[in-house]
């Protein structure tokens, strides 16, 4: 009987430890590079799309239902816009009368200035359609954001961005429809020399607030954070928070953070879904998403949960609820289509794919002026992991692994007729590293990643015994670029007559 009681407390309090376990996530709560998110909630589901840049498909889109595990759905736009060129930043989601809006930011094709288009989906079908650009206004308009005061649709965005003359948020009244703008311009807030983007408008008690995001966006110096700003109207006079910033990363957890929008549960908390750079060597996992519980002060301000630093660890939202751990990938191309993690660097080449008997067939249409091919990439999720495929074709087109961070900066492992190779492009200027002549037809290649940059290469007749290509460690820090991190995946350089064909591709987070 005594074994009986002991064995019970010790289940009681083990039971308890677990349960205080996983009353906690961490941040990043979305992992991968994905900056300037925007979160939607369209009855039990969250959405969530992002910035894609320059590589297409374009805005990719998740969904949640407890806002710390996420599935990647799909696309916004799974083809490019007839109107659009490239830079595809900072989209936003509004959802009403049973329809899915997504607001983004894209260049004009005619003169290659960033304006604002929309596409719309019905119901939550997530099949968008694109009705093309509804602000072209200044040098430069980007960031919108669509609210609605009293049953009056407003879009407001970042303007004068490039321009010699502080930066503002201007906003308009929209059509009913969403699709078209009505009546005067009107200025709602100006900067004053540190930069002023990325807002969300939203009303509580007598007050309007506008959270928005300040200082320098992107890469290792980013010191990008979050402010408000409230007034009794919409349409302003606004007051700046005496205490800004709200919250700023301060070098432990994460170096910056910005650029979100809230959503409020059920029960009525807030959350901000905003995107952050971690320290260290996990900046290399570029702006990830992360979450913040929001909460209204006394004095009618705003503040955060956990204080005004970004930290990785949070209270779950909703009880009962446990982070999933980050998954390894392995493609098989068994399917129809490329599956939806698969990304490429479009304004450099548009990627030619086919699916055929468990192989890719890999090749592109490469701009005038690139020599370095096509890369079909991931978007990494750790910063210690490997990955994998097997060629299974051997032409005169070079074909393998690499990390690539645009057509003049990139590195791979390859084959090329019968010469293993490890080549790397920086700034436009080629280095190979390692050439060897080997007798083999299908050559298994792998390249292993430490603290996200330094990188090893591997290949194999087997698949299990591996031969160190090169005896040093390549570092790959020079491949992030001013928006965006480096990302592994597959290349094909050569005539798209002699593409490149893959067995398999496979990541493994160690």
């Amino acid at each position: 009987m005594k074994k009986l009681l002991i064995l019970t407390a010790f289940l009681s309090i083990s039971v308890a430890m677990f349960s205080q376990g996983v009353t906690y996530f961490d941040n990043p709560v979305n992992r991968g590079d994905f900056a300037d998110p925007t979160i939607i909630k369209v009855g039990d589901t969250f959405y969530v799309t992002a910035t894609s840049s320059e590589w297409a498909p374009h805005f990719p889109l998740f969904t949640s239902t407890d806002l710390i595990n996420w599935e990647q759905v799909g696309h916004i736009l799974n083809e490019k816009p007839q109107w659009t060129s490239h830079s595809f930043w900072a989209p936003e989601l509004y959802y009403m009368n049973n329809k899915m809006f997504c607001y983004y930011t894209a260049r004009r094709k005619s003169d290659n200035v960033s304006y604002i288009g929309v596409a719309t989906s019905g119901g939550t079908s997530l099949d968008f359609e694109d009705h093309g650009p509804i602000i072209e206004y200044g040098t430069e308009a980007i960031d919108p954001f669509v609210y609605n005061d009293n049953g009056n649709l407003y879009i407001t965005w970042k303007a004068y961005g490039l321009d010699n003359r502080p930066i503002e948020l201007l906003g308009s009244r929209l059509s009913e429809d969403g699709l078209k703008l009505e009546g005067e311009i009107f200025s709602l807030l100006k900067d004053e020399g540190i930069g002023l983007e990325g807002q969300y408008h939203f009303k509580h008690g007598e007050f309007y607030y506008i959270i928005y995001s300040a200082k320098s966006c992107c890469g290792p110096g980013s010191d990008y954070d979050v402010r408000v700003a409230r007034s009794t109207s919409f349409f302003g006079p606004y007051e700046k928070y005496s205490d800004n910033p709200i919250l700023y990363g301060d070098g432990t957890d994460y170096i910056s953070c910005g650029h979100g929008t809230v959503v409020e549960t059920d029960d009525g908390r807030l959350f901000y879904y905003s995107h952050g750079y971690q320290s260290g060597d996990n900046f290399f996992l570029g702006r990830q998403h992360i979450l913040h519980e929001l909460q209204i002060t006394e004095d009618g301000w705003l503040k955060f949960k956990t204080g005004r630093v970004a930290v990785n660890r949070h209270q779950v939202p909703f009880a009962g609820t446990i982070q999933k751990g980050v998954s390894d990938f392995r493609d098989d191309f068994n399917s129809k289509e490329l599956n939806v993690s698969w990304t490429w660097n479009f304004p450099y080449s548009d990627i030619n794919t086919e699916i055929k008997n468990g192989s890719l067939i890999l090749s592109g249409n490469m701009t005038e002026g690139n020599e370095n091919g096509t890369a079909l990439c991931l978007r990494p999720q750790t910063i210690r992991y490997n990955y994998i495929t097997k060629v299974s074709n051997v032409n005169d087109s070079f074909k393998g692994l690499t990390m690539y961070g645009d057509d003049k900066n990139m590195v791979a492992i390859g084959i090329k007729n019968n010469n293993i190779e490890v080549r790397s492009v920086s700034d436009g200027k080629s280095s190979t590293h390692y050439s060897k002549s080997i007798d083999i037809a299908e050559p298994h290649l792998k390249i292993e990643v430490e603290r996200g940059r330094l990188l090893r290469f591997y290949y194999s007749l087997n698949g299990e015994n591996w031969i160190t290509a090169t005896d040093s460690v390549f570092d790959a820090s020079h491949l992030v670029r001013w928006d965006r991190v480096a990302r592994p995946g597959l290349i094909h350089i050569g005539d798209g007559n002699n593409p490149a064909e893959y067995d398999y591709f496979e990541l493994n987070n160690l």
